[in-house]
C-alpha cells in the first residue's frame, strides 16, 4: 500500500521561494509507485495543500491532517524541503516529534544546534576541526567597529547567524563599510556573526544515511564567477561552477570525507546533510552544515548523488525510508 507523503515547502524566511522550488522537484521525482505525494506550503499561520486546480484545502495543525472530498488524510511521513525557519532550525521537528510523525532530517536538537552557526563552530572547532575566528554581535547590544576590525581584521563576512542561502551576507573589505553590512545582517536576523575571510577553495561533501549505511557522496568544488558564493552565485544559472568531483588530492578528498563522516556522527546528524568547508594551505576549515540542503536538480547534492550512479528519485526515497527505519525503531 502505498504511503501519504507530505512535502512541506515555504517557510517563514528569505528562502522562502527556493524552498518552494524544492518542495516542487520533490513532488515531481518521488516515485509515485511507491508514495501519494501532498505539498504542504507553510507562510505565515496559513498551511494549506493546493490541489491540480488550485483548490485550497488548509492543514489541521492538531494532528497535521487534511479532509479532502470527507476523508480524512493523515501522514506517514513528512518530507521537509524548507530552507530556514522553520523547517532547517528544529521548530518543525519538535511539532512532528509531540505528533509522532516521521520526518527527512535531523532531529530537533541537531537542526537548531547547526542552525546557529556560532553555536555550531564552538562545538565543531572544541571537536578538534578547523574553524574561522568570529565574534557575536545580538540586536540593541553595543559595539564598535574598530574592536571588531583589531580582533577579525579585513576582509571579512558579515553574516546572520541563523540562516542559510548567502541571505544577507556581505564581504566587508573596509571599515567605513563594516556598518552597513552588519545593519544588512540584522535585517535578516537578531543575532549577526562577523567571521573572518579565509582565502581558498571552497568544496562540499554530501552524505546520507539510509537503511543503516552511510552514503559520503563525491566531494563539489564551488567555483563562484562572483567575489564570493553569495545567493546570486548560488541561484543564478551561469554564475558559479560547480566540479564535480572536486579538483582536490586524493589526500584532501580522504580529509574532507572522514571529516563529513566524523562531524556527522559526533552531531548526531540524521538523513541528507551537506558540509561546507574552505581548503587553505592544505587545511580544511569547516563554515558550515547545511541538514536541508537545497534538492532541485541543479543543486549540490542531487549533482553529487548523480555523479555516484545514484537518481534524485532513489535519492529521495532513501531519506523517506531512513526517515520511517528511525521512527520504527523507537
Amino acid at each position: 500500500m502505498k504511503k501519504n507523503i507530505a512535502i512541506v515547502a515555504g517557510g517563514y524566511s528569505g528562502e522562502y521561494e527556493i524552498s518552494i522550488k524544492s518542495g516542487s522537484v520533490v513532488e515531481k521525482k518521488l516515485d509515485t509507485g511507491l508514495y501519494n505525494p501532498y505539498i504542504i506550503v507553510i507562510k505565515d499561520d496559513d498551511w494549506y495543500y493546493s490541489d491540480k486546480s488550485g483548490k485550497k484545502t488548509k492543514v489541521d495543525k492538531n494532528d497535521f491532517s487534511l479532509k479532502i472530498n470527507n476523508t480524512k488524510i493523515t501522514f506517514d511521513c513528512v518530507f521537509i524541503a524548507i530552507h530556514g525557519t522553520p523547517g532547517e532550525d528544529g521548530k518543525l521537528q519538535g511539532y512532528f516529534d509531540l505528533l509522532a510523525i516521521p520526518y527527512t532530517s535531523c532531529d530537533q536538537t541537531t537542526s537548531a544546534l547547526t542552525f546557529n552557526k556560532s553555536f555550531c563552530n564552538r562545538i565543531v572547532n572544541s571537536l578538534g576541526v578547523n574553524t574561522a575566528k568570529s565574534i557575536l554581535l545580538y540586536k540593541n547590544q553595543k559595539y564598535k567597529t574598530d574592536r571588531i576590525v583589531d580582533e577579525i581584521k579585513l576582509p571579512c563576512f558579515v553574516k546572520p547567524n541563523n540562516g542559510g542561502s548567502s541571505v544577507g551576507i556581505t564581504k566587508v573589505d573596509k571599515i567605513k563599510n563594516l556598518q552597513d553590512a552588519i545593519k544588512t545582517a540584522f535585517k535578516e536576523d537578531d543575532e549577526v556573526i562577523v567571521e573572518e575571510f579565509i582565502d581558498g577553495i571552497e568544496i562540499t561533501c554530501g552524505i546520507i544515511k539510509s537503511k543503516g549505511k552511510m552514503y559520503v557522496l563525491p566531494i563539489t568544488e564551488i567555483v563562484s564567477k562572483k567575489e564570493f558564493f553569495d545567493y546570486d552565485a548560488k541561484y543564478t544559472p551561469g554564475m558559479a561552477n560547480e566540479i564535480t568531483p572536486a579538483r582536490i588530492s586524493e589526500k584532501t578528498e580522504k580529509e574532507c570525507k572522514t571529516t563529513s563522516v566524523y562531524l556527522y556522527e559526533n552531531l548526531n546528524c540524521s538523513g541528507l546533510v551537506r558540509f561546507d568547508y574552505i581548503l587553505h594551505d592544505e587545511l580544511l576549515y569547516f563554515l558550515e552544515v547545511n541538514t536541508i540542503p537545497g534538492l532541485t536538480e541543479g543543486s549540490i547534492v542531487p549533482q553529487q548523488a548523480k555523479e555516484m550512479g545514484i537518481t534524485i528519485t532513489k535519492l529521495f526515497t532513501m531519506a523517506i525510508e531512513d526517515a520511517i527505519d528511525r521512527k520504527n525503531k523507537f
